[in-house]
């Protein structure tokens, strides 16, 4: 069995491992033949037994490894015990503060609307009142030219910027839906 083929049956055996361990199986492996040379791969790769064995030692070695750390997680499960505990005695000062705080930031988000809503209102009333006017100059225009002109004028002026306030209105809504959903989603995913 050549290098490349060694090398190829080892990766395909550990490909399981996490990537630090694999990487460092597979560079001590590959250093093993870089100083056999090129001329000795075939007496490295007996020399190194069976991939198959090696890997399942490599695997077994990690293993035994791992199995020595469950003293950290003693220590984290006890950290988080001592969390569950502070959070059971914040629970009555704590809930009360959070609830106020998402009433607070609810009657803002719904005063923001109302005010947007408001703005919508005005300029779709403006609009519409200003349709009106357009049919008022057109009969001034037969008695009183300069009066009928200068009505419809005041009255395309009042559509134009009632229906340009109409449009900025519904794109303020979009904007501050869409902020207020980031917001809120980044809340929900816990502030990331």
């Amino acid at each position: 069995m050549n290098r490349e083929e060694y090398m190829k049956c080892l990766r395909y055996r550990l490909r399981r491992l996490p990537k630090d361990d694999f990487d460092k199986a597979v560079a001590y492996f590959e250093e093993y033949f870089e100083d056999a040379g090129p001329e000795a791969e075939q007496q490295a790769a007996a020399d190194l037994g069976a991939p198959e064995a090696a890997a399942d030692s490599i695997i077994r070695d990690l293993a035994v490894q791992n199995s020595k750390e469950p003293e950290q997680n003693m220590k984290k499960g006890f950290s988080n015990i001592w969390v569950g505990i502070l959070a059971v005695c914040a629970l009555p000062i704590g809930l009360p503060l959070a609830l106020g705080a998402g009433a607070i930031l609810f009657a803002a988000a719904v005063t923001v609307l109302a005010l947007i809503f408001s703005l919508f209102i005005t300029a779709f009333a403006l609009s519409v009142a200003s349709i009106p006017c357009v049919g008022v100059g057109v009969v001034f225009l037969f008695s009183v030219p300069a009066n009928g002109i200068a009505t419809i004028g005041a009255g395309l002026i009042g559509v134009g910027v009632g229906v340009w306030i109409l449009k900025g209105s519904v794109s303020l809504c979009r904007g501050f839906l869409n902020q207020m959903t980031r917001l809120f989603g980044r809340i929900a995913k816990g502030g990331k």
